[in-house]
């Protein structure tokens, strides 16, 4: 994987999607599965719809694990 590059997932998240609480716990739950500090994540886009684009600014080790979490995935 190299910068700009793109994975598609499927995420559910029991937080109601007000007051930005249901976009935090994406974030939240996405850093715990890649490995990395959810300073790192994101939204992109999609802050009111259903669809989102998460971005990941990690370096180093972090980066690594969280390319690695994602290629078993996909």
């Amino acid at each position: 994987m190299q910068a700009g590059d793109r994975v598609g997932l499927s995420a559910h998240v029991q937080a109601i999607p007000e007051d930005g609480k249901a976009n935090c716990a994406l974030i939240d739950l996405l850093s715990g599965e890649l490995g990395v500090p959810a300073s790192t994540l994101s939204l992109a886009s999609g802050q009111s719809s259903r669809l989102k684009t998460v971005r990941l600014q990690a370096a180093g080790q972090a980066l690594e694990r969280a390319t690695a979490t994602l290629r078993g995935r996909t």
